[in-house]
């Protein structure tokens, strides 16, 4: 199977503590969520809003990588910034 976001979302969902924990948390209802996840589904779509709370819920941004790495980017943890960010906000200033 080749990988997607929605595919790797769903496997971070499944891999939790449990995936109705994940829906309560995220304040989706279980059946809703999981049409979203199922990559088969074309009528249902994962939405980004749901995809960042996933993410903070499982503590798990493997969806989040994987789109970096599509776009040729790496990801760095702790806010680090880079030149193009800080000069905007220098410009901003």
């Amino acid at each position: 199977m080749q990988d997607s976001v929605t595919r790797i979302t769903q496997s971070m969902v499944l891999n939790a503590k449990q995936s109705k924990w994940v829906a309560e948390r995220i304040g989706k209802p279980y059946p809703t969520m999981m049409r979203e996840l199922n990559p088969y589904d074309q009528s249902a779509k994962l939405g980004a809003d749901t995809l960042l709370e996933i993410m903070k819920v499982t503590n798990n941004i493997s969806a989040l990588e994987y789109m970096a790495a599509e776009l040729g980017y790496k990801l760095t943890p702790g806010g680090a910034q880079t030149e193009a960010t800080e000069s905007k906000q220098a410009e901003s200033a």
